[in-house]
């Protein structure tokens, strides 16, 4: 399956740009796993901990968020936090 682009943006700064295997986002319905090739939506998050796996299999990276929006649309995962940190 092709790469999933995922930016991770807050207000001062660019976080993460990078084609990823998948993404877990923290939404404030309840957690969900990201792709490539997955429906549009968006949402808005919850405090807690995007999980990035760069591919398969992979061990995650962790980036504590807090607060924001997700959006998931054809050009990939872009994730609107107000804060985040590794």
């Amino acid at each position: 399956m092709a790469d999933l682009r995922f930016e991770l943006v807050t207000p001062e700064r660019q976080v993460m740009a990078a084609d990823v295997h998948m993404v877990v986002v923290p939404g404030t319905e309840g957690e969900f796993g990201v792709m490539a090739g997955h429906a549009p939506f968006m949402t808005t998050l919850r405090d807690g901990e995007l999980a990035v796996y760069r591919t398969a299999g992979a061990t995650p990276e962790r980036i504590t968020v807090g607060g924001g929006f997700a959006e998931v649309g054809d050009r990939g995962l872009t994730v609107l936090a107000e804060r985040a940190e590794a």
